[in-house]
């Protein structure tokens, strides 16, 4: 397939995305404001627990199988390891920009989280409808290359929402003028308290119970532990404390983003792909419970279009002024664009050499194609529960996205010449 058409096949589906979320931007306006904040919000609910659910579950239901699935075991570690590589890159940033301590996590999350979802499941249909595509025919790429990218979205959104998710809940919590020292919340009056003590006295507080918790967390743990009310401790039950762990741990995670319903679209489809008795009762021509399905897909088929307008609408933000650096922008696009799609081309030429992937065209470039996507668009939504880094998190995805439609157009190209 010559270089001229691989180009073109690249530059196709990523236009069509252009194009439509040209489209959302549009609506999203003040001129317009179809789409604005409310409508853009109770429009991805419905994305978020009607369309995107039942596009996996239709896409994984039809494809996976038990052998199949033992052929895609490389996809999980292959998206783990651009939030490794990411993440160690966004350190590297961070250490050379030094942006404020609030938009660490911020900096983090972008480099480490990739979306992994609604850009291949976009881009993926629309090259398998070129006719110079080196993936074989239509139908079979538009069946295996969806099903690849629903696993893909599945997977990303966990790492996404149990990794990125409490790496920006914590950096929200830092301040660079918040008085917190070695984790202990200073008093505001402690510099005058310093200025009226004399050398050599103690300084005092204005807050005695914080320094009685202290005094108590000085004292030996024997002390601490011998009485309580002048009754003797009872060890904690080894049960209870493992509730008490759990329960930390469900405060600290969010649950209910890692159980998404994308998440429980996947493991449904793969219920229903791997157990044959179940499968011919709801896929195929005749099978009794077809309209089921029939009915999912018809719901399933409202993805992309919508998701495609919903980020449209939200990139809009990014266009109001905020105080994000442009050095900061650029690094971020640094390691998105340049950095993580060259050290993806080695990881994963080098499991292709080891013989960990196997040898399907479509599925190599779906797995180097993880390592070169933009930052996912769920980082916004996290920056907005934690109301730190909004503005600046909006203008990162503009930049990021605009410079998608060519980034992607080359890397596509490229990944396409490589694995043909």
């Amino acid at each position: 397939m010559g270089l001229r058409n691989l180009f073109i096949s690249a530059a196709m589906p990523v236009l069509k995305l252009l194009i439509v979320t040209g489209v959302g931007s549009y609506l999203a306006t003040k001129r317009v404001g179809i789409l604005g904040g409310d409508a853009r919000k109770h429009l991805n609910n419905v994305v978020f627990y009607v369309f995107n659910p039942c596009f996996v579950y239709i896409n994984l239901s039809k494809t996976i199988t038990l052998k199949s699935m033992v052929s895609l075991w490389f996809m999980p570690l292959n998206i783990l390891l651009t939030f490794i590589i990411g993440t160690v890159l966004g350190w590297v940033v961070i250490q050379i920009i030094k942006p404020p301590s609030r938009l660490r996590g911020l900096v983090l999350g972008c480099c480490a989280g990739g979306n992994l979802g609604n850009m291949l499941i976009i881009i993926v249909p629309a090259i398998c409808k070129e006719k110079g595509n080196p993936f074989g025919a239509q139908d079979l790429c538009n069946k295996y290359g969806l099903a690849y990218a629903s696993l893909s979205m599945a997977i990303g959104s966990i790492f996404l929402w149990s990794y990125v998710y409490n790496v920006v809940r914590i950096s929200s919590s830092w301040s660079d003028k918040s008085g917190i020292v070695n984790g202990v919340m200073a008093s505001t009056n402690l510099p005058e308290e310093r200025s009226k003590a004399r050398p050599g006295e103690p300084i005092s507080t204005q807050n005695p119970t914080m320094c009685e918790h202290l005094e108590d967390q000085r004292e030996p743990p024997s002390t601490r532990t011998e009485e309580l009310n002048g009754k003797p401790m009872v060890p904690v039950p080894v049960p209870a404390q493992l509730k008490q762990i759990l329960k930390t741990i469900s405060g600290k995670v969010n649950l209910k983003k890692l159980l998404a319903p994308s998440t429980i679209g996947v493991i449904i489809g793969f219920f229903i792909g791997m157990i044959a008795p179940i499968r011919k009762l709801l896929i195929g021509e005749n099978a009794p419970l077809r309209v089921i399905q029939a009915s999912a897909a018809l719901l399933g088929d409202g993805a992309i279009p919508t998701t495609t307008i919903i980020m449209g609408g939200n990139l809009t933000k990014g266009i109001r002024k905020s105080e994000v650096r442009v050095s900061l922008i650029i690094a971020i696009i640094i390691v998105r664009y340049i950095a993580l799609p060259l050290l993806g081309v080695g990881v994963v030429e080098g499991a292709i050499h080891l013989g960990l992937v196997h040898k399907d065209p479509l599925y190599q470039f779906i797995l180097l194609l993880q390592f070169a996507l933009p930052p996912a668009m769920d980082i916004g939504t996290m920056t907005q529960l934690f109301g730190a880094g909004e503005s600046e998190c909006s203008v990162i995805l503009l930049w990021t996205y605009s410079l998608a439609i060519l980034s992607l157009t080359l890397w596509s190209a490229f990944f396409m010449w490589l694995v043909s």
